[in-house]
């Protein structure tokens, strides 16, 4: 994944020309708690609930540019993706549809309708709601099929690693949730831009494993479910490109149990006060996993939104680990 310096600086006045930047806190509780010197990256005060928004105006300006023959977009998703095009697409006076599969998250699906989006429910899974939402744009030049990894979206998700290293450079290691890849990449190119010897893990979940199985493998590796109760990162048929990027600059691959997961969800709300959705909190749940590796060290953790269901984050607070729709 390659862009430069300029291209991060433009896609990051670009966002802020909509947002401000998110804040990266060292929060004394988690640190004592996991025995490393924590700093949260909270992209889960973004307008949207999560990181995913800053690809999406990125995605969606470089469209109007040089595409303004599209008149509608057409996407996958278990949320957070699907929420970008809707806030990005529908300022810019496009159509968006977004397919989800059953099962999706209602309060996502809610927030997608409201931000303008026709939410499509179709296939019993992200992959199956993916190759549906590509034949929906076959043989119309007016619509167009936005991947979940794409160029110009981990360029305006990499401007959330641009602003956590601008405020914490020392960090040994980042923390980072991994599902279709956009915004391990983009920590990953912007880490070696700025030169910094920070080490990228990317966290999947154990029942959602193929990144971790592709990271193994050295190239793309499909598995055939994705049964995790983490939404963000159920993927089973990796990205190519995304596995490459990964394959050069990330550390390593950490797969972590759903019972790790819903007590990283815990743990985050109870010593930062903040909601993190499951795929929010994995991240944290990786650390977590790690505690004796990042002892004493500076550690970041990306908490890439906040988007939980009511009732699942009921479930997680009375001490239980749900199971996967």
């Amino acid at each position: 994944m390659t862009f430069t310096l300029a291209d991060l600086d433009r896609a990051t006045e670009l966002v802020h020309r909509t947002m401000g930047p998110t804040p990266a806190y060292r929060w004394p509780l988690l640190s004592e708690a996991v025995g490393a010197d924590v700093v949260v990256k909270h992209e889960n005060h973004l307008p949207v609930g999560a990181f995913k928004v800053r690809g999406g105006l990125v995605y969606v300006d470089r469209l109007r540019a040089e595409r303004a023959h599209v008149r509608r977009l057409v996407s996958a998703t278990r949320g957070n993706h699907g929420q970008s095009l809707a806030f990005a697409g529908t300022a810019a006076g496009l159509d968006v549809t977004i397919v989800v599969p059953h099962g999706n998250s209602p309060d996502k699906n809610a927030a997608m309708r409201a931000l303008g989006a026709d939410v499509v429910v179709h296939g019993h899974d992200f992959q199956a709601a993916r190759e549906h939402a590509a034949t929906l744009a076959e043989g119309d030049d007016s619509v167009e099929f936005v991947s979940s990894f794409h160029p110009d979206l981990v360029l305006g998700v990499a401007t959330y690693a641009g602003e956590l290293f601008a405020m914490h450079r020392d960090l040994d290691t980042v923390y980072v949730p991994v599902g279709m890849g956009s915004g391990i990449c983009g920590l990953i190119a912007v880490r070696d831009l700025l030169g910094l010897p920070t080490e990228i893990v990317g966290v999947v979940s154990e029942r959602a494993d193929a990144t971790a199985r592709s990271f193994a493998a050295g190239h793309p590796v499909a598995t055939d479910t994705a049964d995790t109760f983490v939404d963000g990162v159920a993927c089973r048929v990796p990205d190519a490109g995304a596995v490459a990027t990964m394959l050069s600059g990330a550390a390593r691959i950490v797969a972590v149990s759903e019972d790790a997961t819903a007590e990283a969800m815990r743990l985050m709300l109870r010593t930062t006060h903040n909601v993190a959705e499951p795929s929010g909190a994995i991240a944290l749940a990786g650390l977590c996993a790690e505690r004796n590796r990042a002892a004493g060290r500076p550690v970041g953790v990306v908490l890439t939104g906040g988007n939980a269901d009511a009732d699942l984050l009921a479930e997680v607070l009375a001490g239980r680990t749900p199971v996967p729709a």
